[in-house]
């Protein structure tokens, strides 16, 4: 049974996490979305808590980009955005501008990490201008970050450079997203370490 809740109403233990696919072809219905099925399949794959999605399919557009990402931080308080598409250096490409605009506080380690994983694969990763933030508010904070548009760069970029044994070699950015959502005041994140293992600092034990 899938850890997505499947009723209309939110329970109060679930944790929010926002996906939101820019695109303008698949929101004209030029070709089906695929950046949120490949993000809904992963999250519900690694993640062991229970989770609620806000999903989101809109153009390309800057105004649409920053009206969405505002309303999953203040009326649907997301703790974790997760976008996908727009990214790169094309005209229309204008997802990391809505987000920087978006955010109180930019975390490059994210963008760096992100870049680093892709190049192993496609030597264009330095063309991708992804990018991460906290969205702060009174009462709570969102971490928000920028992902590719294809749904292996998807998979690979959450989840590390795997060697032929499928061992990871280079960890995945959502190693470090749950403790990044602990030190904004978010809810405590487990996940299933066979897909990713989530890394915390270990408590003293003296």
């Amino acid at each position: 049974m899938t850890k997505v809740r499947k009723l209309m109403k939110k329970n109060p233990e679930d944790i929010s996490i926002g996906l939101v696919s820019v695109s303008d072809r698949a929101y004209e219905g030029s070709y089906p979305d695929l950046g949120i099925p490949a993000l809904e399949a992963w999250l519900t794959s690694a993640i062991k808590s229970r989770i609620w999605l806000e999903k989101r399919l809109i153009p390309d557009e800057y105004e649409q980009v920053e009206k969405t990402l505002h309303e999953l931080v203040d009326e649907d308080r997301c703790s974790l955005i997760l976008t996908t598409g727009g990214t790169g250096p094309a005209r229309r490409d204008r997802t990391p501008d809505a987000t920087l605009a978006v955010g109180t506080r930019e975390m490059p380690g994210f963008g760096e990490q992100m870049r680093q994983i892709s190049l192993h694969f496609v030597p264009t990763a330095i063309l991708s201008r992804q990018v991460a933030v906290i969205c702060e508010r009174p009462e709570h904070a969102s971490l928000i970050l920028n992902l590719p548009g294809q749904p292996a760069a998807i998979r690979q970029t959450l989840e590390g450079v795997r060697d032929k044994d499928g061992n990871i070699i280079v960890p995945g950015i959502f190693t470090a997203v749950p403790y990044c959502i602990d030190l904004i005041g978010g809810p405590y994140i487990e996940t299933n370490e066979a897909v990713c293992q989530a890394w915390r600092p270990k408590k003293d034990a003296s």
